[in-house]
């Protein structure tokens, strides 16, 4: 009994994320996945009863740790004659001098509160993957079912706020400032319900692959089952209406073919070259549309409706602050200072809608280094679970929906949510727990073909 409760912990937390965890405006929401957060790695560090941490997930955990100490330096106050040097910082010197005040001590961070703020929505991905990589609190199955319940969930909350009659005043929304008429289910933003939607797809498929195993009649009400949840997704997508959910769903569905597919198959080659065409085609569709569009090619009314807009003044900002980085959860501050005066508009810009420049502008060279280096460690982690069967369904499908993540941070910001970074943690704890026993491991378990006398 004790062994199946802990097994519940990562899939029960999992499924509170996705519902509890839509956006950043639900403040208490937030806060209670953050203390029980702080609970499981609490639970995590102290436990000496579980198996030691595999080596990729010892990896990751040491890039988190090292992103951490980054992330509190710039909240460590300088002297006047250093930071007022840092980047474009002379200008608030100047601005203390001009009041008469003395210049203080300052950090990095010109928004260390926001900081702060940054670092705590960090503990639910950290959470779920110390749940999973160092307590082994899971099972691939039940994860795969509270994933599949919260979309359901938030499907059929989706369903409620589209029939509403009047969307702008339906009680079915959640946030206030969200995406009427649209179907977000427990987000706030339709992008980012469609990337939970996504996201569970391949996880679908690994349930079907997982039960070629089982007997047949099983399998047949395993495969009658994912083919409703399925059909039930794509009405999803269609409710939702969120053309990045649908430009990531037909490569996230090629893609998710591979799990099924066998390993001697020669569709697999074409699959992986149509999964890569769609990944291609989607992301420059979106980039040349407006944001919240309704088609694709859809031209932005002003710049803060402009991907290309916004990225080339996040460009300028973050070659002002580097090396060193405006501190994390600096941007909304920093942007308004690099707009240009005519393309200003009653529209405020609080994403990049491009993580990876958005993290450059605030952590300056070592977020770009953070990046690399965790792209590296994501690519070894990606190749292992592919290159060696027994990596399982479940990693290969954690593999499919972490780059469909990656990708939607291109034009968007998915990961700023607690359900979806939470999505992601188990992904990367799936990658990084999958025990794929090298080659010449796996000739020495093959079975003798001779008789050998001792």
């Amino acid at each position: 009994m004790l062994s199946r409760a802990r097994a519940m912990v990562a899939p029960a937390y999992l499924f509170a994320c996705l519902i509890l965890g839509g956006s950043a405006q639900g403040v208490w929401q937030n806060m209670i996945l953050q203390l029980a957060g702080v609970a499981i790695i609490a639970w995590a560090a102290l436990d000496r009863s579980g198996e030691p941490v595999a080596p990729a997930g010892k990896h990751l955990l040491l890039l988190a740790m090292v992103a951490i100490v980054v992330i509190l330096l710039q909240m460590i106050p300088l002297p006047p004659a250093l930071w007022s040097h840092l980047g474009p910082r002379q200008s608030i010197a100047d601005g203390f001098r001009a009041l008469g005040i003395g210049v203080p001590p300052e950090p990095i961070s010109l928004t260390p509160a926001a900081g702060l703020s940054s670092l705590l929505a960090m503990i639910p991905p950290l959470a779920l993957f110390c749940a999973m990589v160092r307590l082994r609190a899971y099972r691939p199955q039940w994860l795969a079912l509270a994933l599949a319940a919260g979309t359901l969930a938030g499907i059929a909350l989706g369903a409620m706020q589209v029939a509403s009659a009047n969307a702008e005043l339906s009680p079915w929304y959640l946030y206030e400032d969200t995406s009427p008429g649209r179907a977000v289910g427990f987000f706030a933003n339709a992008d980012h319900m469609a990337t939970l939607l996504v996201v569970t797809i391949p996880f679908l498929t690994a349930m079907v692959a997982l039960g070629k195993s089982a007997s047949m009649q099983r399998y047949s009400a395993i495969i009658a089952v994912a083919a409703g949840i399925g059909i039930v997704l794509l009405v999803g997508l269609g409710l939702n209406g969120s053309l990045a959910g649908y430009g990531l769903a037909l490569p996230v569905i090629a893609a998710s073919a591979l799990i099924v597919l066998p390993p001697s198959s020669r569709l697999r080659l074409w699959v992986v070259g149509l999964a890569a065409l769609l990944v291609i085609g989607s992301v420059a569709a979106l980039e040349t549309t407006s944001i919240g569009a309704g088609r694709l090619g859809e031209h932005a009314a002003s710049s803060a409706q402009s991907r290309a807009d916004i990225f080339a003044t996040t460009s300028r900002a973050a070659a002002d602050f580097m090396p060193f980085g405006s501190g994390l959860g600096s941007f909304p501050r920093v942007y308004p200072l690099y707009e240009k005066a005519q393309q200003v508009t009653t529209e405020y810009v609080v994403h990049a809608h491009n993580d990876y420049a958005e993290i450059a502008l605030e952590l300056g060279v070592a977020g770009i280094v953070l990046m690399l280096l965790f792209f590296a460690w994501w690519v070894a982690a990606v190749w292992r679970a592919w290159r060696w069967g027994e990596a399982g369904p479940f990693a290969k499908a954690g593999a499919i929906a972490s780059a469909a993540v990656l990708v939607h941070s291109l034009v968007d910001f998915p990961l700023r949510t607690a359900a979806i970074a939470a999505c992601f943690g188990m992904c990367l704890a799936l990658l990084a727990d999958s025990r794929a026993a090298p080659p010449k491991e796996k000739k020495a378990l093959r079975k003798r073909r001779h008789v050998e006398f001792k």
